[in-house]
């Protein structure tokens, strides 16, 4: 079953309490930070997911008859 069906997407009101949790957990110093990890974190994966199809995409091509 779809999840996002059950809860929707968060819209204004709940996009402002999040950004205010995380403000308050994290504290403004440290937002930069976390967002620079997780842009690394993201190209990483990229990488990986690339690097992956290309692997396959070569192994399929070797396999064929």
């Amino acid at each position: 079953m779809n999840t996002t069906l059950l809860f929707g997407m968060p819209g204004g009101t709940e996009l402002v309490i999040i950004v205010m949790v995380i403000l308050l957990l994290f504290g403004g110093k440290k937002i930069p930070e976390l967002m620079r990890g997780l842009g690394k974190g993201i190209s990483e994966y990229q990488k990986a997911r690339k690097q992956i199809e290309t692997e396959i995409q070569q192994t399929i091509k070797i396999d064929k008859p």
